[in-house]
């Protein structure tokens, strides 16, 4: 019985693991804050994230990134703070599916364990627009820090909502 147990937590750790967002992001740059004798200095980095499900769409995330050695071999934990632009980057968008109201995009590790940033997709139907949020969030003490940004869709193009 404890096998069978062990086993179904298994696959669905799996299954939880392989339903989250995968976080694809593009560095375009970075700039560094502070020197670091030792390692990678501090930095903001700038990262591009296009929306699996809005073909068309690309947030821009600035975050710090700590350096050092523990930075460098990812053991530092970074601070919860981010900027986020998202922009419509191709003529039209494209759907490919039925968006839910709010669904996380992309999550990112900002710490060895339990902290995570997050962009949250929220469709505003009301008005046609994409609304995108990025948050981080700690197991024990996420963060208020955040910021939104929105991409209007052309009243041609209905936003296809679960």
């Amino acid at each position: 019985m404890k096998q069978t147990s062990r086993a179904l937590a298994g696959v669905l750790l799996l299954a939880g693991v392989a339903a989250a967002p995968i976080s694809l992001a593009e560095d375009l740059a970075d700039v560094s804050t502070a020197f670091r004798w030792l390692g990678k200095n501090d930095r903001v980095v700038i990262e591009a994230y296009d929306d699996p499900k809005v073909l068309g769409v690309t947030c821009y995330v600035s975050r710090a990134r700590t350096g050092g050695v523990k930075g460098s071999v990812g053991l530092a934990e970074d601070k919860a703070e981010a900027s986020i632009a998202c922009r419509q980057v191709a003529p039209t968008l494209q759907f490919t599916g039925k968006l839910p109201v709010q669904e996380d995009v992309f999550t990112e590790r900002m710490s060895i364990l339990f902290k995570r940033l997050h962009v949250v997709r929220v469709v505003d139907a009301k008005r046609n627009t994409l609304v995108y949020l990025t948050y981080s969030d700690k197991l024990i003490d996420g963060s208020p820090m955040n910021a939104v940004t929105a991409v209007p869709v052309a009243a041609s193009t209905p936003i296809p909502v679960k």
